[in-house]
């Protein structure tokens, strides 16, 4: 689950920016800017996917605080959650800003 990436800083690049529609899902519209962390690769071989929270503004990119895993119980990938270095979330917040897309999953989210 990667929780030793809690309290590191990443730099996320970001290909749905907040406002934006899911590429394949157009009902769903991106709440937070969601992207990837370079070089960090999911069990899905892809590269990490991050939520971003505490930026309200779309983004190209971002560097933060990796402040919590979202682990996905249902899903071979976790999602990171990157905030700026001086803000930290609640389970309840980060559950609450990421169920526009995290609602169709089990998740915990660890701390």
């Amino acid at each position: 689950m990667k929780e030793f990436m809690i309290g590191k800083v990443v730099k996320v690049i970001v290909d749905r920016s907040i406002g934006t529609h899911h590429p394949n899902h157009k009902d769903l519209i991106y709440s937070v800017n969601y992207g990837y962390v370079p070089e960090f690769f999911a069990p899905d071989g892809e590269e990490q996917d991050a939520y971003i929270l505490g930026v309200n503004e779309p983004v190209t990119e971002f560097v933060g605080k990796v402040i919590a895993i979202i682990h996905r119980l249902n899903d071979i990938e976790d999602k990171w959650v990157v905030a700026p270095e001086d803000k930290s979330f609640t389970k309840e917040e980060i559950t609450n800003l990421v169920a526009f897309q995290e609602k169709f999953f089990d998740i915990e989210i660890v701390i």
